[in-house]
C-alpha cells in the first residue's frame, strides 16, 4: 500500500534529523508543509511542527508533530484506484475531500557533551487502518579530535493492523527492529566519508490486508511469509569542491531472506549563488531482484503457499531527480524547500493493479527553520 512505503520513508527522515542536530544544541522551532501526487490517484499533504528546547547546557527536548491529509481511494474501498467496491461504500474524491488523515508525533531527549551524544526517543502514528509505535535510540562518539565519529542507532516497532472492512488477518501485528552501525572521518579538511551496516528485521503481518490475486481459477489474498530479515551497506561522501560547489554521494546495497537485493545511487550537486542561496541538483537511481514468491500475472495455484501482486515484490527501476533550494534570513533563520519527481520501470503489476503502465509522482517540501 502507498501510504506505508510513505510512512518508512518519513521515519527514515527523522533519524537522518537526529543526527543533524545532535552536535548543535539550541534552542529550534520549525514549520513545514510537504505535498505528494501519483497517476495512481494518491495525494497526500502533510503540515510538519519541530520544536527542540534546551533543558541544560548538555541537554535538549525535542518536540515533532507530522499530519498526513491522506486522498486515496484504495485507503477507502480496499481495492484498487481501478476497481470499486461497492459493498465497502467508497467515496470518490468528489464526496469527500480526505480518505484519511494520520497524526504522527515524535518526542526525544538528547544529551551532548561534544564528545558523546545520545538520542532516544519514541514515535507514534495513527491513520484509519493502521496504528504504528516505535523506540529509538542513538548514540555517537567523537573521537581523533573530532575528525571520527562512531555511532550506533536501535529502532523496534510495534504496530497494528485496523483493516477498513471486516476481515479476519491471520495476524495483526507488524514489529520491525532495524540496528545501524556507522563510521564517519574526515579524510581531508574538504572530503569526509561515512560507512553504514543496517540490519533489519521483521515479523508478523508482512503483506496488505488489501491486495489479492484473482485469476479465472481462484482468488486469493496476498499472503507473504511471517518473518524478513535484511542486510544493508552503504557509503557517503561530501566533497568541498571550491568555496561555493560541494558534492554529496552514496551508494546502498540491500539484500534479504525474501531473495530481494536492490542498488540505489544518489548524488546531489550545490551552489552557492550568493551568500544567502543555494540551490543545485539531485539524482537517484534505484534497481531491485524479485522476491523468490512473486509469479507472473496469472500464473498463480491453488497449491501456491504465497501470492503477490504488489510491485515492489517485483523486479523494478526508478529514478529521482530533484532540485534543492536553501535560504538564509539572517540571525540563524532558514528557509528549505525542495521538488523531485519520481518515475519507475514498466511493470505488469503496476498496469494490473492501477491501470498504469509505471508509477509517477512529484512531491515537494518547504519548510521554515529559525532560533529562538
Amino acid at each position: 500500500m502507498q501510504i506505508k512505503q510513505l510512512l518508512s520513508f518519513v521515519l527514515s527522515l527523522i533519524f537522518l534529523n537526529l543526527n543533524a542536530m545532535a552536535s548543535d544544541l539550541k534552542d529550534k522551532m520549525s514549520f513545514g508543509v510537504s505535498t505528494y501526487s501519483d497517476n495512481a490517484d494518491v495525494e497526500v499533504y502533510s503540515p510538519t511542527f519541530a520544536l527542540y528546547k534546551k533543558l541544560a547546557s548538555q541537554w535538549m527536548l525535542g518536540v515533532k508533530m507530522r499530519i498526513d491529509a491522506i486522498t486515496a481511494a484504495s485507503i477507502k474501498n480496499g481495492s484498487s484506484a481501478g476497481r470499486v467496491d461497492a459493498v465497502t461504500s467508497a467515496s470518490s474524491k468528489e464526496d469527500k475531500t480526505f480518505d484519511d488523515v494520520r497524526f504522527a508525533p515524535t518526542a526525544m531527549l538528547t544529551y551532548d557533551d561534544s564528545d558523546n551524544t545520545l538520542t532516544f526517543g519514541t514515535y507514534f502514528s495513527s491513520e484509519v487502518d493502521y496504528t504504528g509505535q516505535a523506540l529509538f535510540v542513538n548514540y555517537v562518539r567523537q573521537l581523533n579530535e573530532q575528525n571520527t565519529a562512531l555511532g550506533i542507532g536501535f529502532a523496534q516497532s510495534f504496530d497494528k493492523w485496523k483493516p477498513v472492512y471486516d476481515r479476519e488477518l491471520p495476524r495483526d501485528n507488524r514489529n520491525e527492529m532495524k540496528l545501524d552501525l556507522s563510521i564517519n572521518q574526515l579524510i581531508s579538511p574538504t572530503f569526509s566519508m561515512q560507512a553504514v551496516y543496517s540490519f533489519m528485521n521483521s515479523e508478523g503481518f508482512l503483506s496488505s490486508p488489501y491486495h489479492y490475486v484473482l485469476q479465472d481459477d481462484l482468488s486469493k489474498f496476498e499472503n507473504y511469509p511471517a518473518t524478513r530479515a535484511g542486510h544493508a551497506f552503504a557509503l557517503k561522501g561530501v566533497y568541498l569542491l571550491n568555496a561555493t560547489n560541494s558534492m554529496n554521494f552514496s551508494y546502498r546495497y540491500y539484500m534479504d531472506d525474501w531473495d530481494i537485493t536492490s542498488h540505489t545511487l544518489n548524488a546531489e550537486y550545490l551552489h552557492d549563488f550568493s551568500k544567502v542561496f543555494t540551490s543545485g541538483l539531485r539524482l537517484r537511481y534505484y534497481s531491485q531482484s524479485e522476491s523468490f514468491f512473486i509469479k507472473p500475472i496469472g500464473s498463480y495455484t491453488l497449491t501456491d503457499r504465497y501470492y503477490a501482486t504488489d510491485y515492489r515484490m517485483s523486479a523494478f527501476d526508478s529514478y529521482t531527480i530533484g532540485i534543492p533550494f536553501i535560504y538564509k534570513l539572517g540571525g540563524g533563520d532558514k528557509l528549505t524547500a525542495s521538488v523531485d519527481y519520481y518515475k519507475t520501470s514498466s511493470n505488469e503489476y503496476l498496469q494490473t493493479w492501477y491501470g498504469i503502465d509505471s508509477l509517477e509522482s512529484v512531491f515537494a517540501t518547504l519548510t521554515y527553520e529559525f532560533d529562538y
